[in-house]
């Protein structure tokens, strides 16, 4: 069987300006990188602006598990199938961090031959993005603690100090440290801390800003400290805005590349749906709205983070109004949640597939909270058996929601037909009436708790350590009527990622409370969930090498 990598560099890639043409772009609207890799041009917005939107769907999934779901991979298919039926189609997506990439996911350029690429390109430096938004962190790091040594005018509280430095990288080593060791030149000795880039609030304010001013605007409103007397201190007292957004111009502009079957994709900022917001950009959406007739975007990880964020977070600020939800499932995944071991997840278990299904139905009466058509796809392996299929089939439709079977990995576009009629037929027939789980009138606490209990299933909330001063102290300064971003383990519905299927009544831990300003919304860290991640015991670089040739293996 080829490796993803395999499928990838076998293909046969179309000029980027070919790609484009097919949604009526000109080499005018193109900033090439290469020969199959484009940003999108500022001046583009300018003349689609004022175009219809086309229909929204996005792709979520039940809770990840060992035994893989293939979300990307499903949102990828779709939209090769549904340029197969004759439809005007653009995916969405984000990029991939090289933290996983290194680490224990891997890539997120889908699989199979329902991928986009270049993969290798894409699952490594890209364009650059990333790189451009780690230099801007760390450059306001920088300034701030430059700031302390040459004089601190701004009576800066070392001991409040919330901006942390950051690296694409997973290196639990970085987590907690002590700059400024040395000579008095070295400068001042503070205990500091690396998040990975992805979790960085500038990742967020990429993604969410709509243009350069609005950019520079929300830079100027990051919160990188408080003074003695407990009031914040900005990067615009910092006078750091300037260069960070020079930093971040071409960064900016959305990428375009292509799929194995030459659908266009749009792929721009990588936020994690754990620890941050965890859709693609706020610029790439609306551009592709305005390119095509159905646009594919997926948020990460499961409904209880990527969707939830991406309709509460996202569709409040950039006024989107989704029309349809993909919902991905796999036959393993929920007899994973029934107990049953990865290694014997071949074997036809319909009790398991009954326990574990119940993960799955949660996934669906969130989705339906917000009013939003929703279709159920399987993405199907060859050891599900015609009853695990049929019983998912039934569960669905007598709960009154589509169902669709995606072959996508091993048949590409052709294996997402069934799935794209069923999508197209669903918002044909059913209008989405979608809206917001809360308002934005709620306190800080009462949001949370909206979601632990609704979303999550949660009994209870509990703040612990300085997290309830934090949101006083945070509602005092104004930040009460912004929304949550609710950092928790992408593993579990509640905040104890071995607790499977679907709990109820439990505990939700807030263990930490802090404001992005710039981005506009208040993060909740649950449970022990970490900014940082580490490597595993075997990290996916050791498989990683590169020939002679310059051909990359080991990526997946």
């Amino acid at each position: 069987m080829k490796s993803d990598i395999d499928i990838a560099l076998e293909a046969e890639l179309q000029p980027i300006q070919k790609v484009a043409q097919k949604l009526e772009l000109s080499g005018d609207d193109l900033d090439l990188y290469g020969k199959y890799k484009a940003k999108l041009t500022d001046e583009l917005w300018e003349k689609i602006k004022d175009r219809r939107d086309g229909k929204l769907i996005l792709v979520t999934a039940i809770n990840p598990t060992p035994a893989g779901e293939g979300k990307t991979t499903t949102t990828v298919g779709l939209g090769q199938a549904m340029s197969k039926i004759g439809k005007k189609a653009v995916i969405a997506l984000r990029e991939p961090s090289l933290g996983p990439c290194f680490g224990l996911k891997g890539g997120a350029a889908g699989g199979g031959y329902a991928q986009v690429v270049p993969m290798d390109e894409l699952n490594l430096h890209f364009t650059g993005d990333f790189h451009a938004i780690t230099s801007a962190n760390n450059l306001l790091a920088a300034m701030l603690d430059n700031h302390i040594q040459q004089g601190n005018t701004l009576r800066i509280d070392t001991k409040q100090i919330v901006w942390k430095r950051c690296v694409d990288m997973n290196d639990r080593v970085l987590r907690n440290i002590t700059v400024g060791l040395g000579r008095k030149a070295d400068g001042v000795t503070r205990e500091d801390h690396f998040i990975i880039t992805v979790a960085s609030e500038i990742m967020a304010i990429l993604c969410l800003a709509e243009n350069m001013k609005d950019l520079k605007e929300r830079l100027g409103r990051i919160i990188v400290a408080y003074n003695y007397e407990g009031e914040p201190v900005t990067a615009e007292q910092l006078n750091a805005v300037g260069a960070m957004a020079a930093l971040l111009k071409e960064a900016l502009k959305p990428n375009l590349i292509q799929t194995l079957e030459h659908t266009p994709a749009i792929v721009h900022g990588g936020p994690f749906a754990n620890i941050a917001h965890g859709c693609n950009s706020m610029r790439g959406t609306k551009t592709a709205l305005k390119l095509a007739d159905y646009i594919i975007t997926e948020a990460g990880f499961g409904a209880d983070l990527g969707a939830e964020k991406f309709f509460d977070i996202k569709c409040r600020m950039g006024g989107f109004r989704p029309d349809a939800v993909v919902l991905v499932a796999t036959v393993r995944a929920l007899k994973y949640n029934g107990g049953v071991a990865k290694e014997n997840l071949g074997t036809e278990d319909l009790d398991a597939l009954k326990r574990g299904i119940v993960n799955l139905e949660k996934h669906m009466e969130n989705i339906a909270k917000y009013d939003v058509p929703c279709v159920v796809t399987l993405n199907q392996f060859v050891t599900d058996t015609e009853a695990e299929i049929s019983f998912v089939r039934n569960f669905c439709e007598e709960r009154g929601c589509e169902f669709a079977l995606s072959r996508v990995w091993e048949q590409g576009g052709e294996g997402g037909i069934e799935l794209a009629n069923k999508v197209v037929d669903t918002i044909d027939s059913k209008e989405s009436h979608f809206h917001c789980l809360y308002e934005d009138s709620l306190s800080l606490r009462e949001k949370i708790e909206t979601v632990a209990k609704e979303i999550y299933g949660a009994g209870n909330v509990v703040y612990e350590g300085a997290a309830s001063q934090e949101i006083d102290r945070l509602e005092r300064l104004g930040f009460g009527n912004m929304p949550v971003c609710m950092a928790k383990n992408q593993y579990s519905l509640s905040d104890d990622p071995k607790v499977l299927g679907r709990p109820e009544g439990f505990t939700i831990h807030i263990r930490d409370v802090y404001v992005s300003a710039g981005a506009g919304f208040v993060v909740a860290i649950t449970g022990t969930i970490m900014t940082m991640p580490g490597l595993p015991n075997v990290p996916a670089a050791e498989r990683i090498d590169v020939d002679e040739s310059g051909r990359i293996t080991g990526l997946f």
